[in-house]
């Protein structure tokens, strides 16, 4: 899929199960230590079903067996998604750092939603999901990263 700012941006997004499906590595920014939170119960899915998780949150050192990242721009290789689980006024930065570090695609958890984190993010060519839930498309589709 072309990445250039040209064009209808519509004609150009990939669907929220085509997201999942071409993404190998998704990096969980406010990723959380408490189980009985979705924000750490969905990464933990995710990572069941195979997809490797890269958690970002700015107090926590190790989750889901993999060390935590205080930022996006601090994580040393590509992530192919970035999946945010925090309030939506703070989306629009997330977005930015996302764009910053190019990632391809971002997607914004059930219940979060940004106008402003959406615009950005078709600006900058990346495919953007909002208020849709990781571990529901993956079920719906029936995707896995298992072998």
């Amino acid at each position: 899929m072309s990445r250039d700012r040209a064009g209808d941006y519509s004609q150009r997004v990939r669907s929220a199960q085509q997201i999942l499906a071409e993404s190998a590595v998704i990096a969980v920014v406010g990723a959380s230590r408490d189980p009985s939170k979705a924000a750490h119960r969905v990464p933990a899915e995710m990572q069941r079903y195979g997809w490797r998780i890269i958690p970002v949150n700015p107090t926590a050192d190790e989750l889901f067996g993999e060390p935590v990242y205080r930022s996006l721009a601090d994580i040393p290789h590509p992530v192919d998604l970035v999946d945010v689980f925090r309030p939506a006024e703070q989306a629009v930065q997330v977005v930015r750092d996302a764009v910053a570090i190019g990632a391809p695609a971002v997607w914004l958890q059930l219940g979060i939603v940004s106008p402003q984190a959406r615009l950005i993010a078709e600006q900058a060519g990346l495919d953007y999901v909002e208020n849709r839930c990781l571990i529901v498309e993956r079920a719906a589709a029936g995707l896995t990263r298992l072998g």
